[in-house]
């Protein structure tokens, strides 16, 4: 995933929590400025009922906004992760709802009264899990049913089912509208997180793969030029022209070095099988090691995914470097074929190392046999081993048209 891409999500996410602070914040002072703020104008109010209510709505507005700000800024609310609202804004939001209720309450407001408790019980859900928060909506519900009912009943104005209902069912909207916004705002958080998570992960992976191509070559490499400098310098006083022609092989495969390695920083190298195979002949023959390759025609005439071809050249490379560097090998066989639908490679040498843990390397770091199993694995294929004796022998197997070629390579 490219900057501009992160660039483009992370505006839209400034953009998403920009329209939910006005969703949640904004609307909630909105509805108290409103309903609140034209009840406390209204002329034909008790001056003694206007003037702290005027206070309390100033408090109300700056308690709700602060809250749901905060609110908007913390990581989603769980059972294992609780929250809590700050304490003191919580106490302002609080007293000033009582306030803003018992005022009109008083003067037989039932419309008016449930609004601020109302946006008060919903703001303490958000930072409530979803259990706690159901508990408090359902609590609020019942309570909201009775102050109201009941100043009917005493006034005796016939009012009071309307009382009793509409503020109940104001503290269900409310929670509704301002939990909802919340909701979408917390997934989107969630959503945005696990996306940079797999991005890491990505670069993470590829950083992996990365450092085990470049094992490979570089190991590979090194091996052969420090088993043909050995037998350059034997050469250079009995033969000094075959030691002249073998450091010669050493200055190519320098070069090759050098060319494999910025190839794979830029990331375009494939690992080819007919070169791997051309390569381990001329290796393990100057090595002095009797190597026999039996190439089956119709191995030779499949036309192999380049995934494919990829991960057995891998394998033969890693078989070689093995050869050269954990056996004292006098001969050896490489054997590709088609069967069953698989090509299989199977490369087999005497002069073994009695304990070959060295040579199979760990799941870990992505090297040796084990890691190339993984790949092999992964691509629908499969690697196994076998150590008996002083006879090593490696065979892998991938589908000839496999579903699922991924190879841990770059494309």
């Amino acid at each position: 995933m490219g900057d501009g891409e992160f660039d483009r999500e992370a505006a839209g996410l400034t953009g998403f929590r920009r329209y939910t602070w006005w969703a949640v914040p904004g609307m909630t002072a909105c509805v108290l400025v409103l309903f609140v703020g034209e009840w406390v104008l209204d002329g034909d109010v008790p001056l003694w009922a206007r003037a702290p209510a005027a206070v309390a709505l100033v408090v109300e507005v700056w308690a709700s906004v602060a809250l749901l700000s905060r609110r908007l800024a913390l990581l989603p609310v769980t059972a294992a992760q609780p929250g809590g609202p700050p304490l003191g804004l919580l106490t302002a939001a609080v007293g000033a709802g009582v306030v803003l209720a018992a005022l009109p309450l008083a003067v037989r407001n039932y419309g008016l009264w449930p609004v601020a408790p109302a946006l008060v019980v919903a703001i303490v859900a958000t930072y409530l899990p979803p259990r706690h928060r159901r508990l408090l909506v359902g609590g609020a519900v019942v309570l909201a049913l009775l102050p109201g009912s009941l100043v009917s009943l005493a006034e005796g104005d016939g009012e009071s089912a309307y009382a009793a209902l509409f503020p109940a069912g104001l503290v269900v909207f409310t929670a509704w509208v301002t939990l909802g916004p919340l909701w979408a705002w917390d997934t989107a958080r969630r959503l945005d997180a696990a996306r940079r998570l797999e991005a890491e992960l990505a670069v993470k992976e590829e950083r992996l793969r990365f450092a085990a191509d470049l094992h490979d070559i570089q190991g590979h490499h090194l091996q052969v030029i420090a088993l043909k400098s050995e037998l350059a310098e034997r050469l250079v006083e009995r033969d000094p022209a075959r030691a002249a022609a073998e450091m010669k092989e050493i200055r190519q495969l320098a070069a090759d070095a050098l060319s494999d390695t910025r190839a794979v920083v830029r990331g375009y190298r494939r690992t080819s099988l007919d070169d791997e195979i051309a390569n381990a002949t001329r290796v393990l023959a100057a090595a002095g090691i009797d190597a026999r390759m039996t190439l089956a025609p119709d191995a030779v005439a499949t036309d192999l995914a380049e995934s494919t071809r990829h991960l057995l050249g891998l394998v033969m490379r890693e078989a070689t470097t093995n050869v050269l560097r954990h056996s004292r090998a006098r001969h050896a066989e490489v054997d590709y074929r088609i069967a069953d639908g698989h090509a299989r490679l199977r490369v087999r040498n005497d002069g073994a190392e009695e304990h070959p843990t060295a040579l199979e390397g760990t799941a870990l770091d992505g090297t040796g046999l084990r890691g190339l199993a993984e790949r092999l694995e992964a691509a629908g294929g499969e690697l196994t081993w076998q150590h008996d004796g002083d006879r090593f022998v490696v065979e892998a197997a991938l589908p000839t048209c496999s579903p699922n070629p991924v190879d841990g390579a770059a494309p």
